[in-house]
């Protein structure tokens, strides 16, 4: 664990997939083909003190919806990447962006589509619900499940790492 919480403290962004973290995975339809989700409320909490502490937040997701837009820009989340099939390309777009090397970036998924990103970035955080490949490639899993807290586990002990290393406000 003292590996995992150096690496959690040298974290300079976290890109987050939506749907099985943010959410459970499941999405409610109704016959107009208007999309409605559900987020954690203590998982904005979870974003809110990221980025107090000067961690990046950044969502990277396969599929488009008007409720992702708006739950993020209420946390402040800015970076915000939807209906993306092909996450590597986004993900060293923003890292340029930021001027970030992915070293200092982790993911967190749930699903498939997500493999490829955590290998790309220096930390590979996964939803205790995820499926078996996306568990067995982790360099952590939490203990909740997206969309039941799993966020915030993930900034608490990403905000709890930089602080007990000093280094709780934002990045030098």
């Amino acid at each position: 664990m003292a590996d995992l919480g150096d690496r959690l403290a040298r974290l300079r962004l976290i890109v987050f997939d939506v749907d099985g973290v943010f959410t459970d995975g499941r999405f409610l339809m109704d016959e107009d083909g208007r999309e409605y989700k559900a987020f954690h409320t203590q998982d904005g909490y979870g974003v809110r003190r990221l980025l107090e502490a000067g961690v990046q937040v950044a969502v990277i997701s396969g599929r488009r919806s008007g409720a992702v837009d708006r739950r993020m820009a209420e946390l402040g989340v800015t970076r915000v990447v939807q209906g993306c099939r092909h996450k590597i390309p986004e993900l060293h777009a923003l890292a340029e962006e930021l001027g970030i090397d992915l070293a200092e970036a982790a993911y967190v998924g749930d699903d498939l589509p997500d493999l490829e990103a955590m290998r790309t970035c220096g930390l590979a955080i996964a939803v205790a619900n995820a499926v078996d490949d996306i568990v067995a490639d982790a360099d952590y899993v939490t203990a909740r499940s997206g969309g039941h807290g799993a966020v915030r586990e993930v900034a608490d002990l990403v905000v709890a790492a930089r602080l007990a290393a000093g280094n709780a406000g934002a990045p030098e």
